[in-house]
């Protein structure tokens, strides 16, 4: 299989070249930050799937008019341990930035707070929300549902998407533990990409349409994905999606379908955050407390606590290397 070419670009060529594209296509100043805050993210930390990669997604829902990029997020917090976030039917980064603040004010005076988000768009990583929590020195959990790609266990019809969760601890005067993965064998992102670049995926990560397995990944998007650890995975997903969608009072992943344009972008959905913190429910020594449970962690030979490759790829100044076609279609979509 012949080498795909890249393109070197520092992360501020990224930020001009995502900011360029989104401005020109409709998102005023608030949403395009957000957005370009999310993209860039996404590749400092090494993120491929979640970076320029959606962009295309994300102007194609702006050009179909599904998305609205001149959206301004309402938040109701007339419950005290209930933050409501309306999107105004925008992209999810906006209303995040505006959310989380107040989510994390409620935890700090109540112990636990709840935040949903609906009419909004989700397209991104999940890290950012979670870490954002952990950096107040609130333990973060954050979930968030799509159209169906993934059948439940033992099944071969499609009905949870890929229903990521995240989770970050915090960690005072060190990076959070940061965990963000999707309840899929793998995340649908990554199997675009590996179908992009012509590469084998993992058995079990998905059924062609047929319902056979397949290592395929073109074969798993014509089919379904399936969950991780089988029962148990699927009975996660189960969880994701009741609390990103019935919890929040926003669609269900087939609810979300049927309501889609499938213009390629993002489809309409709930997001679920909680925020909780340590010092009121565990009381003052929690950190330290915590502290000896790490050490005793990294001190088990090849253990390695989740989210430390994304703080390190982080920690490099060095251009990433993106898909050259990618980014030529990037600059195709500038207006």
């Amino acid at each position: 299989m012949a080498e795909t070419a890249t393109i070197p670009l520092t992360l501020e060529d990224i930020e001009q070249l995502s900011r360029a594209v989104f401005a020109s296509n409709g998102c005023d100043e608030p949403n395009t930050d957000a957005l370009v805050r999310t993209v860039v993210t996404a590749e400092r930390d090494g993120s491929a799937s979640h970076g320029l990669f959606r962009v295309p997604g994300y102007i194609a829902s702006l050009r179909s008019g599904k998305v609205n990029g001149r959206a301004r997020p309402t938040i109701d917090n007339a419950l005290a341990a209930v933050i409501k976030v309306h999107g105004d039917n925008g992209y999810a980064p906006l209303a995040i930035e505006r959310g989380v603040p107040v989510l994390a004010e409620a935890a700090k005076k109540l112990g636990i707070a709840v935040m949903t988000i609906t009419h909004s768009y989700h397209f991104a990583a999940m890290w950012p929300e979670v870490e954002a929590l952990a950096a107040e020195d609130l333990i973060g959990l954050a979930c968030v549902s799509s159209k169906p790609y993934v059948a439940p266990a033992g099944g071969s019809e499609a009905l949870f998407g890929t229903n990521p969760i995240s989770f970050a601890w915090p960690r005072p005067g060190k990076m959070p533990v940061v965990v963000d993965m999707a309840t899929a064998a793998m995340a649908h992102g990554e199997i675009q990409l590996a179908a992009r670049e012509g590469e084998a995926v993992p058995l079990g990560a998905g059924l062609d349409a047929s319902g056979n397995d397949t290592t395929d990944p073109r074969e798993i998007l014509q089919g379904v994905l399936l969950p991780f650890g089988g029962y148990k995975g699927s009975a996660i997903a189960l969880m994701v999606e009741l609390l990103a969608g019935g919890a929040v009072g926003d669609h269900f992943g087939f609810e979300s379908q049927a309501a889609d344009n499938n213009d390629g972008g993002p489809s309409v959905g709930g997001e679920f955050i909680m925020a909780i913190s340590p010092e009121l429910v565990a009381g003052s020594g929690w950190a330290e407390h915590c502290e000896a449970f790490f050490q005793r962690y990294d001190a088990i030979e090849g253990a390695r606590l989740p989210g430390l490759r994304r703080h390190d790829n982080r920690k490099s100044n060095e251009p990433r290397h993106i898909n050259a076609e990618l980014v030529e279609r990037i600059r195709d979509l500038r207006r």
